[in-house]
This record gives C-alpha cells, sequence and structure tokens, in this order.
C-alpha cells in the first residue's frame, strides 16, 4: 500500500470504523477496547454503526486436546535437538558445459580435468540416549568428511558415524560426551490423524526452530524418493531445507517421526511434509548402534503399478498387486519361473495391494527363506516357490540396472514393404538389428523399425529401436504374432492393449488404444 493510499485510508473514518467493526469478531476483548475511538460513546462508531460490546463476548474455550501453548513440551525436548554441520569435498567440472550426446574432457567428475571443491551442508538431529547417540538422516551426512553437531548452548562437538542405511535414510551418529539431554520413540500409541505434532529443527540455519500443525495422512507411499521401504507420516507442521533429520513430538513430548521429505513447488514448505514413523526409524537405528548388519531380502525382479490404464488393456478389473516388468537373470526370481508381465496378488498366501507392499514384505523375508508368490498369468492363478537372496547394496543395484552400453539411441526410421500394425513397423531380432540398435543378446521380442507419429503409440512416444517384449502378456517374436495377439483383442471388444517395451535395458509397461487402430 503506497504512502497516499495509506493516508487515504485513516482519513476516512467511516472506514476505521468499519474496519474495527471487522475486527471485532475474531479479536474480542481488543476490539471492543477500541470502541470509544474519537470520543464516542462505548460501542459506537464514528459513522454510527454499532460495534460488539466486551460484556457481550463469550469467550470462545478450545476443544478438548488442543493446547493453550507448547511452551513447556518445546522447552522440555529442545534441549535434545541439535543442528548438524557438514563439510566434504566435491570434484566439479572445469571443462565445456555439458551437452546430451556429446562428451568433452574435463565434463566428468572422474577425468583429470575435474577440481575438487569444498561443499557444506546442514541438517537437525536428535539425541536418543544420554551418552552421546544423535539420530538424523543418512543424506545429511552423505560424502560428508567432517560432521560437528551444535548444541543449544551453542557448544560444538565433533562426530563420527556410528552407521547408516541409504535405504531408509537413517543415520545415527556419535559424540563424546554424558549426560546429554534426549528424547524417546513413541512406540506404543501413535496419534491419530488431526491430532497435534511440533516439529523442531535447523531450517536456513535458524536452529531450534519450532513449527506446529496436525498429523495428515499415514501410509504415503514416495517410492519417487528412492525408498519403498516406509509408509510416510504426513504432516502439515512447516518443514523446510534444514528440518531434514529432526524429529517430529507428539503433544507429550515423544518423537513419532523424522522429519526427511518435503514436497514443494518452490523450494519451500508448502504445508506437506513426511516423516519417518518411529516404529521404523527405532527398529533401524537400534542395530546400527548394535552394529548389526542391515540385512533384507532380495528376488530379483522390476515391477510397477498396475495402473486403471494396464488394468483395462489386459482385460482385468482389480487394480491390486505389482506387475512385473523384468527379471533379473539367474536371480531368485528367475529361477523360480517368474516372468515379465506376471502380476504379483499374494506372498505366502496374504495378498499384495502394490509394488511398494511386495518390497517390504519381501524385504522383511529372511535371507534363505521360501518365499511362495501367487501371480496372475494369462488369467490364471499361478503359484511360484522361491528362496529369497541377500538384498544388494541401493549402489550395486543402480550399477546393475543402469550399467552398460546401450548404444545408439534412435537410428533413424526406416521404411518396410510391409503394412504396419497400430501405426508401427517391426522385425524380428536378428544380429544385424541388435547391431544397428545397440540391443543386448538377451532381449527376447520384435524390434520397432518405424513408428506413424499419428499412431497413439507415437504420441506416447514409442521410437524406433524399442522392442515389444511382451503383447498382452504374451511373447511376441515376429510382426504376424504381433498383429495376430491385436487382431484378437479387437475381435473380442477390448479397448485397449498392453505392451512391454525395452528401452535402454529397461522393461516399461505402456497401455495402447486398440480403437482405429489398424
Amino acid at each position: 500500500m503506497g504512502k497516499n493510499t495509506f493516508s487515504a485510508f485513516f482519513k476516512n473514518r467511516s472506514t476505521v470504523a468499519g474496519a474495527v467493526a471487522g475486527l471485532a469478531l475474531g479479536a474480542g476483548v481488543a476490539a471492543a477496547a477500541m470502541s470509544g475511538f474519537n470520543g464516542q460513546a462505548p460501542g459506537i462508531g464514528y459513522d454510527g454503526a454499532q460495534l460488539i460490546r466486551a460484556a457481550d463476548l463469550t469467550p470462545v474455550k478450545p476443544p478438548n486436546g488442543a493446547p493453550m501453548s507448547f511452551a513447556d513440551m518445546i522447552e522440555r525436548v529442545s534441549p535434545a535437538v541439535v543442528s548438524i554441520e557438514t563439510k566434504g569435498k566435491m570434484k566439479v567440472p572445469t571443462g565445456i558445459p555439458a551437452l546430451p550426446g556429446f562428451d568433452f574432457p574435463g565434463q566428468d567428475d572422474d577425468t583429470p580435468g575435474g577440481r575438487e571443491q569444498e561443499v557444506r551442508g546442514a541438517g537437525s538431529g536428535f539425541f536418543i540416549s544420554a551418552d552421546g547417540y544423535v539420530v538424523t538422516n543418512n543424506h545429511v551426512i552423505q560424502g560428508a568428511d567432517d560432521i560437528t553437531v551444535k548444541l543449544t548452548n551453542d557448544k560444538e562437538l565433533k562426530a563420527r558415524v556410528i552407521g547408516r542405511d541409504p535405504a531408509t535414510d537413517l543415520a545415527v551418529l556419535k559424540v563424546e560426551g554424558h549426560d546429554f539431554p534426549f528424547v524417546r520413540w513413541e512406540l506404543e500409541k501413535k496419534p491419530r490423524v488431526g491430532d497435534w505434532v511440533v516439529a523442531v529443527g535447523n531450517p536456513f540455519n535458524f536452529s531450534n526452530t519450532a513449527t506446529a500443525g496436525i498429523v495428515s495422512a499415514y501410509g504415503r507411499d514416495l517410492r519417487e524418493s528412492g525408498t519403498s521401504y516406509i509408509d510416510y507420516l504426513q504432516i502439515d507442521a512447516a518443514i523446510n531445507r534444514g528440518n531434514s533429520g529432526g524429529p517430529t513430538f507428539d503433544l507429550y513430548g515423544r518423537v513419532i517421526g523424522v522429519n526427511t521429505a518435503i514436497v514443494t513447488p518452490s523450494g519451500a514448505n508448502a504445508g506437506v511434509g513426511f516423516a519417518i514413523p518411529a516404529d521404523i526409524a527405532n527398529r533401524i537405528t537400534s542395530q546400527l548402534i548394535r552394529g548389526v548388519k542391515i540385512e533384507r531380502g532380495y528376488i530379483g525382479v522390476t515391477i510397477s503399478p498396475v495402473t486403471p490404464e494396464n488394468a483395462e488393456a489386459l482385460g482385468v478389473t482389480d487394480t491390486t498387486g505389482a506387475y512385473i516388468t523384468e527379471t533379473t537373470k539367474a536371480g531368485p526370481a528367475d529361477k523360480a519361473g517368474v516372468q515379465a508381465g506376471d502380476i504379483v496378488r499374494t506372498v505366502n498366501g496374504q495378498p499384495v495391494k502394490s509394488p511398494t507392499e511386495l518390497t517390504r514384505r519381501i524385504a522383511d523375508v529372511k535371507v534363505g527363506e521360501k518365499v511362495t508368490l501367487g501371480v496372475v498369468r494369462g488369467g490364471k492363478v499361478v503359484n511360484l516357490t522361491l528362496t529369497a537372496a541377500l538384498r544388494p547394496s541401493e549402489e550395486d543395484l543402480a550399477k546393475g540396472l543402469n550399467g552398460g552400453d546401450t548404444g545408439p539411441e534412435s537410428p533413424g526410421a526406416e521404411s518396410t514393404g510391409t503394412p504396419s500394425v497400430m501405426g508401427m513397423s517391426v522385425k524380428p531380432l536378428t544380429p544385424e538389428n541388435r547391431r544397428t540398435y545397440g540391443l543386448d543378446a538377451d532381449i527376447r521380442g520384435v524390434v520397432i523399425t518405424n513408428v506413424d507419429m499419428n499412431s497413439d503409440g507415437g504420441q506416447k512416444g514409442l521410437k524406433p529401436g524399442d522392442v515389444i517384449v511382451l503383447a498382452d502378456q504374451r511373447p511376441v517374436a515376429t510382426q504376424a504374432d504381433f498383429a495376430k495377439v491385436v487382431d484378437e483383442l479387437k475381435k473380442a471388444g477390448r479397448p485397449s492393449i498392453l505392451l512391454l517395451i525395452s528401452r535402454d535395458g529397461r522393461n516399461l509397461p505402456l497401455p495402447l488404444s486398440l480403437k482405429d487402430a489398424k
């Protein structure tokens, strides 16, 4: 509001009286105290508008469970919350900026042209014992060479890493000393959705910042965050950069979660935050403190959701379960006969609702234990028994999934004299076209050589070099195989077909419309 506007506002006394009247509805006694404005009779505004009298106001009491203040609780627990500062070395490129598809000296961190640069980070943590064990997020201290824990009295202590679990983004630090204030986990009665919670941490390096809100939801699935082992607790208490690793408390001062992620369009708080639930955090950190290696079961599959579009393309109505997009060669699932295109519906007879639930069920299985999967294949349920192996590290899994030379990304489209199917021309896989498109020898299916960009496949990004591994859960080796499946589904009145596409070493399910498909 500019200066002139501001002055004009106060010259209009009628406006002020109306503003005071509006305040009275929300401010009670404070507004009533102003009712004698400009010497008028109590309760009467300058323009004659009647204001609410203080005597007429009935104090509104907060409902049961709503505290008048969080001060006592925050005063009690905040000394156990610490700020964490980190230092580390990171190689930065010194050559020409990266361009997609081009490599230059000094562009890669591993090249001699890179130079090391010191990087600093900050986060939060909290004591869980009097002898100096601190819980935080793994991403807060990852790559750090030097870690400092700063207490509420500004005392700084050097910390060492006791253990980390990247899969749950948890870490435990240790500082030397004793009689540290600490807090406890809430493991018996978690708060309900709508209950008050308080987050304490170090956002933007403002140590011991406390924010209040409520539990918004339980069981949030954040597969995009890189982990599938946690049903996250969602809260609306403001958490920002630097809150990572800090605690969320219930009204009794017990830790119900470890703040770890936010959803934000701007990089700052947008009212949607996520915490690792106390039961998971307690179990993992207790093992790290005892020096127990975190081991998880593994069966060697890549999975995706059974989306409504995929279910429609498969002619099923049930969207529960996990769709197998690929199996690891010679892995437990591969040895047991699990196939790409299978939908896992049960583990040891217990229903599986989603890919995340399958991941957690298998992770909880001990290495060497037998596991029976109930899978839907060709409309029938097939039970397959396998032996769980030890899950490799996240780093090894990433290398296994993304490593290797994938060859040229997309050779030019080639025209053929064969009529297309659904706007696509496909060919059997031969040594020649494997070399042309950079395809591994173990990939099975038909390779797409031409795509009509006006077709549904073209609109959804299919391109020459993509391989159709399965069509409607059936393997295809020739264009005739593919055309036959499409024709059968069209005659059956199916609206769409689900293709399993191999691209860059990964399998992806893609539903395509059969309407008007030639």
